[in-house]
């Protein structure tokens, strides 16, 4: 049974291509802390905004630079069939040992139709790789439902995971009803991820990790303690890391000429901004993501100097890593300037 923390690794990016030696630190950089595997090309890494060669790319290129230290998962899910088939083969050929099939997104598929046209095609197709649907409702405007990914489980054995981002423990539970303990539900929430997991209802084992990003070692321990029963530890972790966990998505109340506006910066854009902020391998996101304002920002950063006040040992092997000094970065005002709007 798939389990652990597993990073939904961003792609980082300079001057708009794929910076490949970036890429290599970060893996190496997960690696030695401790997770058990990373997503390559999932949503986190902008997938969408990528074209298919840049995809196989960077899902060779993490394969590669992991040295086989842990599990590859390729997010070879799209909102086309025949683009996933293709990508799963090229992902499996490489070495990725499991793939994420996101729900096709925008031309919103029914559940039978995910199942039956989606899930099901490219289960067959690989029965010797693991395949995860991924369930974002929030994002793709549909979802396979519990019942009809038990459907598909009966059939594909190799349907072993979900990565479940609904928000709804209601829907958490009934896949646990549904799949029994046969299928391992993993978190796609970092700030559900220990609830999930001691929820009886629902077992989760682990977690698909955006956050993880940034602090592989903490969330690392912490999706370990709570699998072994050290809800206590795993709990403090929780604790020390929810200012963060809880910013995935960070919105904001805009001021415009015709009146206020919410604006959301979503995820990768927050996440990769930080990580530009404290010296990690980012750069910008790949259009039409673009930057965040400077409140949003603010609140970020907000959040990441309290955590680093309280905790700074959290922040410690990315420091030691990146070399880099962490309280200055977090005040380097000129640089964070360059990182926002100007203006709404």
């Amino acid at each position: 049974m798939i389990s652990g923390c597993y990073t939904a690794l961003i792609t980082p990016l300079d001057k708009g291509r794929v910076d490949e030696e970036g890429l290599d630190r970060l893996v190496e950089f997960q690696m030695t802390n401790g997770v058990t595997g990373i997503v390559a090309m999932g949503t986190t890494g902008e997938s969408p905004a990528f074209d298919w060669q840049e995809h196989n790319q960077v899902t060779e290129r993490i394969v590669r630079a992991m040295k086989g230290r842990g599990m590859c998962i390729a997010g070879s899910g799209s909102n086309s069939t025949v683009e996933t088939l293709e990508a799963t083969g090229h992902a499996a050929k490489a070495g990725a040992r499991a793939m994420l099939l996101v729900d096709p997104y925008y031309n919103g598929p029914s559940s039978l139709e995910i199942r039956k046209e989606y899930i099901e095609p490219v289960a067959e197709r690989f029965p010797d790789t693991t395949i995860i649907p991924y369930l974002v409702p929030g994002r793709t405007g549909t979802q396979l439902l519990p019942e009809d990914l038990a459907l598909a489980a009966e059939r594909f054995p190799n349907i072993g995971a979900v990565k479940d981002a609904t928000g709804s423990f209601d829907n958490m539970k009934r896949i646990r009803h549904c799949c029994g303990e046969k299928m391992a539900i993993l978190s796609g929430d970092d700030n559900l991820t220990c609830r999930m997991m001691s929820d009886p209802q629902i077992r989760a084992c682990g977690v698909i990790s955006v956050y993880a990003n940034i602090f592989p070692r903490a969330l690392s321990e912490m999706v370990a303690a709570m699998a072994r029963g050290r809800g206590e530890v795993a709990l403090g972790l929780e604790k020390q890391l929810s200012p963060l966990l809880e910013l995935v998505t960070v919105t904001t109340t805009e001021t415009t000429p015709h009146g206020p506006v919410s604006c959301r910066a979503r995820n990768p854009l927050p996440v990769k901004t930080l990580m530009a902020v404290l010296g990690m391998p980012s750069g910008s996101c790949r259009r039409p993501l673009g930057r965040m304002t400077a409140a949003g920002l603010e609140k970020l950063l907000a959040a990441t100097r309290t955590m680093f006040s309280a905790s700074p040992e959290l922040f410690a092997p990315m420091a030691d890593f990146f070399k880099v000094d962490v309280a200055s970065r977090l005040n380097d005002t000129a640089r964070i300037r360059q990182l926002v709007y100007e203006s709404y």
